[in-house]
């Protein structure tokens, strides 16, 4: 099986040299190229023929979304995963809408990036965040303690996903799941999934009132 073609997009130099120290290690991934305007992108496109192209939202020339316009016209077939210096979930949301299959935020860690793309490339994540998350629900984790995956492993136990799902879903195993969950109950003093799911929910770390909670029974008379 041959590797993951990948054209980088980014005009920092920084972030370009960062992502190639990430995934160069990835015998499955194989930089192409990069493209450091956004009026580079699709010559860069036509000439080394990528699968996925890792693509900066703000760039001289093109801005990301424009670029996006542009591939789902031209090339509709090369999937595309945004790269953002901002988490901002409106621009997030555009990107998405605009054809991006994913959107990493700066809050992603680099080594959760290869495991992304090949989701990606695999059809098994579309119109997904990474990185991003409401401000409140990032200052609630900041508040007892944990940190960005495990932020958002407990949102995700909020949601009702198993371990084998959330596992997944990141491309970790489930040991290590269990691992970030151990810290999670021990960090918010629950001993449970549900505890944890109620906990989440009544502080603000999975975006929306426990569904048994005064709160949701205040806004929606008829759950309870």
């Amino acid at each position: 099986m041959r590797p993951i073609r990948l054209l980088l997009a980014d005009d920092h130099a920084l972030v370009l040299q960062a992502v190639r120290f990430a995934l160069e290690p990835e015998p499955d991934i194989e930089i192409v190229g990069e493209a450091r305007s956004g009026s580079e992108v699709l010559p860069r496109v036509g000439e080394t023929q990528p699968d996925l192209i890792l693509l900066d939202i703000r760039m001289p020339g093109l801005d990301g979304l424009q670029v996006l316009d542009r591939l789902g016209k031209q090339y509709p077939e090369t999937k595309v995963v945004v790269l953002s210096g901002a988490d901002e979930p409106e621009l997030a949301a555009e990107a998405l809408r605009r054809g991006a299959k994913a959107f990493l935020g700066k809050g992603i860690d680099p080594t959760d990036v290869a495991p992304v793309l090949r989701q990606v490339l695999e059809g098994e994540l579309v119109t997904e965040s990474f990185g991003t998350a409401p401000p409140e629900s990032v200052r609630a984790a900041e508040e007892f303690g944990l940190t960005g995956r495990e932020r958002e492993i407990l949102a995700r136990v909020a949601m009702g996903r198993s371990n084998k799902q959330i596992a997944r879903e990141f491309w970790l195993s489930e040991q290590t799941i269990k691992y970030h969950l151990t810290n999670v109950y021990r960090k918010l003093g629950v001993s449970s999934r549900t505890e944890a799911a109620r906990f989440a929910y009544d502080h603000g770390l999975a975006g929306n009132p426990w569904p048994g909670s005064e709160a949701n029974r205040h806004e929606n008379p008829g759950v309870g």
